[in-house]
């Protein structure tokens, strides 16, 4: 594991919680002889800090800390981008499946990290293509999910879905939710999806409110291709990336989504495991 010697944080703006965290991780941090760099918002809490654009806060880094929650974390996920920086959730206070970090154990997990001792859970990304004839438009990289959703009031929209060039189905829905098992406990399983556990090679297809009751969420590997031709009019489709980014979809505009060669490098706290995080968020009680 590489030395740290700088550390970024991205912050979550106007979290009362982080008005004395984020000046005392950064304070915790300079005394270890670390640099430090953050994005504007952190600079809102501490002035001592030259705020910078968040995506270039990784810049440099050998750890990011993110204080906010998973809405934050996904930001930064996205700074990072293809870099391979060990990413430091801390939960300061909302639901946060990937946050698991809570604002008690942030010092001593800090330590442990600074000593190289800290569990790092990779969570592989879903590379996702527009086509629009024979020309890439636009590309991202997704921690959680690519969704298509209707941005009309009311209607439905068309459509045409394959997996490594097998028909699947016509989908018409309110959308279609494309997502790696990191995105499993997000908007797919509020649609109904299942829940995947971080490390199974799967892509999951969870349809949106569809007009036929038996389109069902599907499981398929990790080398699958997943093409989506929208089928209705110019505009009638949004694709949206990690609730965050994305834009309009025109007819007969392609959906390529396939598994990234690149994955987020994700602290973890060293006790908690997955069901104990599920355990925690959903309320599934103690022994």
């Amino acid at each position: 594991m590489p030395i740290i010697k700088t550390v970024g944080i991205i912050s979550k703006p106007e979290v009362t919680a982080a008005t004395k965290l984020v000046p005392g991780v950064v304070e915790w941090l300079r005394q270890r002889g670390l640099v430090v760099r953050g994005d504007k918002e952190t600079a809102a809490y501490d002035a001592s800090v030259a705020g910078v654009a968040r995506e270039d806060v990784p810049e440099g880094c050998d750890l990011v800390i993110v204080l906010g929650g998973d809405g934050t974390l996904l930001s930064a996920a996205r700074a990072i981008g293809k870099r391979e920086i060990p990413l430091f959730p801390v939960n300061l206070g909302g639901l946060g499946f990937l946050t698991a970090i809570t604002m008690e154990e942030v010092f001593p997990d800090l330590e442990r990290a600074l000593r190289g001792e800290h569990r790092v859970g990779r969570r592989k990304l879903l590379n996702t293509e527009v086509m629009r004839g024979e020309n890439v438009i636009a590309s991202y990289d997704a921690l959680n999910d690519a969704v298509l959703t209707k941005s009309s009031i009311a209607r439905m929209i068309d459509l045409e879905a394959f997996v490594d060039d097998q028909f699947v189905a016509d989908y018409k829905a309110d959308g279609l939710i494309i997502c790696t098992p990191t995105g499993s406990t997000a908007y797919s399983l509020a649609a109904g999806g299942p829940i995947i556990f971080p490390t199974v090679s799967t892509i999951c297809m969870t349809p949106i409110c569809p007009h036929m009751l038996t389109n069902r969420p599907v499981l398929v590997p990790e080398t699958s291709v997943i093409r989506v031709i929208s089928r209705g009019p110019d505009e009638s489709v949004f694709l949206t990336i990690d609730g965050q980014t994305g834009n309009p979809i025109q007819e007969n505009d392609t959906i390529v989504c396939r598994s990234s060669a690149f994955a987020l490098h994700l602290v973890r706290p060293p006790r908690m495991m997955f069901f104990d995080v599920l355990r925690q968020k959903l309320k599934w009680g103690e022994r």
